[in-house]
Protein backbone atom coordinates (compact mmCIF):
# COMPACT_ATOMS: atom_id res chain seq x y z
CA UNK A 1 0.00 0.00 0.00
CA UNK A 2 1.25 3.66 -1.02
CA UNK A 3 0.46 6.79 0.56
CA UNK A 4 0.88 8.62 -3.02
CA UNK A 5 -3.16 8.88 -3.19
CA UNK A 6 -3.94 11.29 -0.85
CA UNK A 7 -7.67 12.09 0.65
CA UNK A 8 -8.97 15.20 -0.43
CA UNK A 9 -11.32 16.45 1.98
CA UNK A 10 -10.01 18.34 4.88
CA UNK A 11 -10.95 17.89 7.78
CA UNK A 12 -8.61 20.49 9.97
CA UNK A 13 -7.77 23.78 8.60
CA UNK A 14 -5.26 26.31 10.14
CA UNK A 15 -4.82 29.56 8.39
CA UNK A 16 -2.54 32.25 8.76
CA UNK A 17 -3.00 31.20 12.94
CA UNK A 18 -1.32 32.95 15.63
CA UNK A 19 -1.32 32.40 19.32
CA UNK A 20 0.49 34.78 21.67
CA UNK A 21 0.76 35.37 25.67
CA UNK A 22 1.03 38.48 26.92
CA UNK A 23 0.71 42.34 26.03
CA UNK A 24 3.33 44.73 25.26
CA UNK A 25 7.00 44.22 26.39
CA UNK A 26 5.61 41.25 28.05
CA UNK A 27 3.77 39.87 24.46
CA UNK A 28 5.43 36.58 24.11
CA UNK A 29 4.78 35.39 20.81
CA UNK A 30 4.07 31.36 20.50
CA UNK A 31 2.85 29.97 17.61
CA UNK A 32 3.21 32.79 14.47
CA UNK A 33 1.16 32.53 11.05
CA UNK A 34 0.76 28.98 10.76
CA UNK A 35 -1.06 27.62 7.67
CA UNK A 36 -1.72 23.31 8.27
CA UNK A 37 -4.35 21.34 6.28
CA UNK A 38 -4.95 18.04 7.40
CA UNK A 39 -7.02 15.72 5.07
CA UNK A 40 -9.85 12.79 6.30
CA UNK A 41 -7.87 10.05 6.23
CA UNK A 42 -4.04 12.12 6.86
CA UNK A 43 -1.29 10.62 9.08
CA UNK A 44 0.81 13.91 9.61
CA UNK A 45 3.76 14.68 11.89
CA UNK A 46 5.02 17.86 13.30
CA UNK A 47 8.46 17.72 14.06
CA UNK A 48 11.21 20.19 15.46
CA UNK A 49 13.18 21.47 18.34
CA UNK A 50 11.07 21.89 22.16
CA UNK A 51 9.18 24.72 22.25
CA UNK A 52 8.53 25.65 18.29
CA UNK A 53 4.49 25.38 19.12
CA UNK A 54 4.03 20.97 18.62
CA UNK A 55 1.95 20.61 21.18
CA UNK A 56 0.22 23.77 20.81
CA UNK A 57 -1.08 22.84 17.44
CA UNK A 58 -2.82 20.24 19.05
CA UNK A 59 -4.45 22.16 21.78
CA UNK A 60 -5.71 24.86 19.51
CA UNK A 61 -7.04 22.01 17.18
CA UNK A 62 -8.76 20.78 19.78
CA UNK A 63 -10.17 23.88 21.40
CA UNK A 64 -8.20 23.71 24.26
CA UNK A 65 -6.68 27.21 23.30
CA UNK A 66 -7.90 30.26 21.44
CA UNK A 67 -5.98 31.59 18.73
CA UNK A 68 -4.88 35.25 18.93
CA UNK A 69 -5.71 35.85 15.99
CA UNK A 70 -6.22 33.74 12.22
CA UNK A 71 -8.54 31.13 11.71
CA UNK A 72 -8.88 27.06 12.96
CA UNK A 73 -11.42 25.37 11.30
CA UNK A 74 -12.94 21.70 11.66
CA UNK A 75 -14.74 20.23 9.39
CA UNK A 76 -15.00 23.37 7.81
CA UNK A 77 -16.34 25.72 10.42
CA UNK A 78 -14.64 27.29 13.54
CA UNK A 79 -13.35 25.19 16.07
CA UNK A 80 -15.74 23.91 18.46
CA UNK A 81 -19.39 25.14 16.14
CA UNK A 82 -19.12 21.38 14.72
CA UNK A 83 -19.32 18.21 17.22
CA UNK A 84 -15.88 15.35 16.20
CA UNK A 85 -14.91 12.45 18.22
CA UNK A 86 -11.34 13.08 19.19
CA UNK A 87 -8.96 10.55 20.46
CA UNK A 88 -5.81 11.42 22.33
CA UNK A 89 -2.81 9.45 23.26
CA UNK A 90 0.22 11.33 25.65
CA UNK A 91 3.08 10.15 26.53
CA UNK A 92 2.33 9.09 29.72
CA UNK A 93 -0.56 6.98 29.71
CA UNK A 94 -2.62 8.62 32.31
CA UNK A 95 -4.93 5.15 33.09
CA UNK A 96 -6.64 4.91 36.57
CA UNK A 97 -5.01 3.03 38.23
CA UNK A 98 -8.51 1.67 40.28
CA UNK A 99 -10.39 0.37 36.99
CA UNK A 100 -9.30 -3.07 34.96
CA UNK A 101 -7.65 -2.22 31.27
CA UNK A 102 -11.44 -3.58 29.75
CA UNK A 103 -12.74 -0.58 32.03
CA UNK A 104 -10.01 2.13 31.26
CA UNK A 105 -10.29 1.30 27.68
CA UNK A 106 -14.17 1.49 27.79
CA UNK A 107 -14.36 4.70 29.03
CA UNK A 108 -14.47 6.97 26.42
CA UNK A 109 -17.71 4.74 25.59
CA UNK A 110 -19.21 5.67 28.69
CA UNK A 111 -18.54 9.62 27.98
CA UNK A 112 -18.58 9.97 24.32
CA UNK A 113 -22.28 10.17 22.33
CA UNK A 114 -23.76 8.76 20.42
CA UNK A 115 -22.21 5.56 22.84
CA UNK A 116 -22.61 7.06 26.27
CA UNK A 117 -26.65 6.77 25.49
CA UNK A 118 -26.10 2.81 24.95
CA UNK A 119 -23.79 2.34 27.61
CA UNK A 120 -26.04 0.66 30.08
CA UNK A 121 -27.17 -1.59 28.31
CA UNK A 122 -23.59 -2.81 25.65
CA UNK A 123 -21.09 -2.73 28.12
CA UNK A 124 -21.01 -6.21 28.60
CA UNK A 125 -22.04 -7.02 25.10
CA UNK A 126 -21.32 -5.07 22.24
CA UNK A 127 -19.05 -2.69 23.81
CA UNK A 128 -16.83 -5.43 25.63
CA UNK A 129 -16.30 -7.42 22.35
CA UNK A 130 -14.82 -3.74 20.95
CA UNK A 131 -12.80 -3.83 23.83
CA UNK A 132 -11.84 -7.39 23.14
CA UNK A 133 -11.04 -6.93 19.40
CA UNK A 134 -9.01 -4.10 19.85
CA UNK A 135 -6.61 -5.61 22.76
CA UNK A 136 -5.99 -8.00 20.53
CA UNK A 137 -5.48 -5.86 18.35
CA UNK A 138 -2.19 -4.65 19.85
CA UNK A 139 -1.53 -8.09 21.53
CA UNK A 140 -2.80 -7.23 24.85
CA UNK A 141 -5.46 -10.41 24.66
CA UNK A 142 -6.05 -12.36 27.72
CA UNK A 143 -5.24 -9.04 29.97
CA UNK A 144 -8.63 -7.42 30.55
CA UNK A 145 -9.17 -7.80 33.85
CA UNK A 146 -5.77 -7.11 35.25
CA UNK A 147 -5.29 -2.91 36.24
CA UNK A 148 -2.55 -0.42 35.54
CA UNK A 149 -0.06 -1.52 37.87
CA UNK A 150 0.14 -5.40 37.00
CA UNK A 151 1.55 -3.75 32.86
CA UNK A 152 4.92 -2.87 31.75
CA UNK A 153 4.81 0.67 30.67
CA UNK A 154 5.10 -0.92 26.86
CA UNK A 155 1.56 -2.73 27.19
CA UNK A 156 0.74 0.41 29.56
CA UNK A 157 0.65 2.20 26.16
CA UNK A 158 -0.50 -0.34 24.15
CA UNK A 159 -3.96 0.21 26.29
CA UNK A 160 -3.75 4.18 26.16
CA UNK A 161 -3.94 3.37 21.99
CA UNK A 162 -7.14 0.97 22.74
CA UNK A 163 -8.65 3.77 25.17
CA UNK A 164 -7.68 6.77 21.98
CA UNK A 165 -9.55 4.57 19.37
CA UNK A 166 -12.25 2.44 20.97
CA UNK A 167 -14.65 5.33 20.10
CA UNK A 168 -13.52 5.25 16.87
CA UNK A 169 -12.30 9.01 16.73
CA UNK A 170 -12.52 10.80 13.36
CA UNK A 171 -9.40 13.19 14.80
CA UNK A 172 -6.41 11.29 16.68
CA UNK A 173 -4.23 13.47 18.45
CA UNK A 174 -1.16 11.76 19.11
CA UNK A 175 1.80 13.56 21.87
CA UNK A 176 5.30 11.72 22.31
CA UNK A 177 2.74 8.47 22.78
CA UNK A 178 6.28 6.67 22.72
CA UNK A 179 9.01 8.34 23.62
CA UNK A 180 9.64 7.18 27.37
CA UNK A 181 9.82 3.86 26.18
CA UNK A 182 13.23 1.74 25.31
CA UNK A 183 14.01 1.55 21.32
CA UNK A 184 12.83 -2.16 20.70
CA UNK A 185 9.56 -1.41 22.40
CA UNK A 186 9.05 1.77 20.54
CA UNK A 187 9.53 0.11 17.57
CA UNK A 188 7.02 -2.86 18.00
CA UNK A 189 4.32 -0.12 19.44
CA UNK A 190 5.13 2.05 15.77
CA UNK A 191 4.09 -1.37 13.62
CA UNK A 192 1.26 -1.49 16.05
CA UNK A 193 0.34 1.87 15.22
CA UNK A 194 0.73 1.81 11.38
CA UNK A 195 -0.98 -1.63 11.81
CA UNK A 196 -4.24 0.54 13.98
CA UNK A 197 -4.46 3.20 11.09
CA UNK A 198 -4.17 1.25 8.35
CA UNK A 199 -6.79 -1.05 9.03
CA UNK A 200 -9.43 1.93 11.03
CA UNK A 201 -8.00 4.90 9.21
CA UNK A 202 -8.55 7.94 11.50
CA UNK A 203 -7.07 10.70 10.73
CA UNK A 204 -4.02 11.42 12.86
CA UNK A 205 -1.79 14.56 13.78
CA UNK A 206 0.95 12.89 15.59
CA UNK A 207 3.95 15.16 17.49
CA UNK A 208 7.34 13.45 17.99
CA UNK A 209 11.09 14.57 18.14
CA UNK A 210 12.18 11.36 16.87
CA UNK A 211 12.37 11.55 13.07
CA UNK A 212 12.69 8.28 12.17
CA UNK A 213 9.32 7.83 14.13
CA UNK A 214 7.54 10.26 11.97
CA UNK A 215 9.13 8.77 8.64
CA UNK A 216 7.99 5.13 9.86
CA UNK A 217 4.56 6.47 10.52
CA UNK A 218 3.29 9.55 8.40
CA UNK A 219 2.69 10.26 5.05
CA UNK A 220 3.15 13.97 5.67
CA UNK A 221 6.27 15.39 8.17
CA UNK A 222 5.93 19.22 9.14
CA UNK A 223 9.27 20.77 10.18
CA UNK A 224 8.87 23.56 12.87
CA UNK A 225 10.93 26.23 13.82
CA UNK A 226 11.34 27.76 17.61
CA UNK A 227 11.21 31.00 18.75
CA UNK A 228 8.50 32.10 17.37
CA UNK A 229 6.80 28.40 16.78
CA UNK A 230 5.97 27.98 12.51
CA UNK A 231 5.66 25.36 10.22
CA UNK A 232 8.77 26.40 7.32
CA UNK A 233 8.64 22.94 5.41
CA UNK A 234 6.38 19.99 4.42
CA UNK A 235 7.45 16.66 2.97
CA UNK A 236 5.66 14.09 1.65
CA UNK A 237 6.52 10.56 3.02
CA UNK A 238 5.37 7.54 -0.10
CA UNK A 239 7.48 4.42 1.05
CA UNK A 240 5.07 1.68 0.29
CA UNK A 241 3.22 0.44 3.66
CA UNK A 242 3.04 -1.63 5.53
CA UNK A 243 6.30 -0.40 6.56
CA UNK A 244 8.89 -2.14 8.78
CA UNK A 245 11.58 -1.56 10.96
CA UNK A 246 13.91 -2.93 7.82
CA UNK A 247 12.74 0.10 5.93
CA UNK A 248 14.23 2.58 8.23
CA UNK A 249 17.49 1.32 7.33
CA UNK A 250 17.54 1.87 3.79
CA UNK A 251 19.07 4.92 1.95
CA UNK A 252 15.99 6.50 0.50
CA UNK A 253 14.97 6.65 4.44
CA UNK A 254 18.34 7.42 5.77
CA UNK A 255 18.37 10.23 3.64
CA UNK A 256 15.14 11.43 4.55
CA UNK A 257 15.98 11.76 8.29
CA UNK A 258 19.09 13.59 7.31
CA UNK A 259 17.37 15.91 5.19
CA UNK A 260 14.79 16.53 8.03
CA UNK A 261 17.72 17.00 10.89
CA UNK A 262 19.40 19.55 8.43
CA UNK A 263 16.17 21.43 7.89
CA UNK A 264 15.87 21.77 11.47
CA UNK A 265 19.07 22.64 12.62
CA UNK A 266 19.14 25.24 9.59
CA UNK A 267 16.44 26.77 10.92
CA UNK A 268 17.70 26.41 14.62
CA UNK A 269 21.05 28.60 13.17
CA UNK A 270 18.92 31.37 11.48
CA UNK A 271 16.95 31.89 14.25
CA UNK A 272 20.09 32.02 16.72
CA UNK A 273 21.69 34.63 14.07
CA UNK A 274 18.70 36.63 14.11
CA UNK A 275 18.48 36.77 17.59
Amino acid sequence: MSDTIRPSTPLVSLQNVMLAYGTAQQRQVILDETDLTINQGDFVALVGPSGCGKSTILKLVSGLVRATSGVVLVKNREVGATPIRIGMAFQNPTLLPWLTIRDNVMMPLKIVPPFRQQFKTERHRDFRHRVEALLAQVGLAGQGDKHPWQLSGGMLQRASLCRALIHEPELLMLDEPFGALDQFTREELWSIMQDLWMTRRPTVLLVTHDLKEAGFLANRICVMRAKPGRIVAERDIDFQRPRSVETTFTPEFTTLTHDLRAAIVAVRNATKEAA
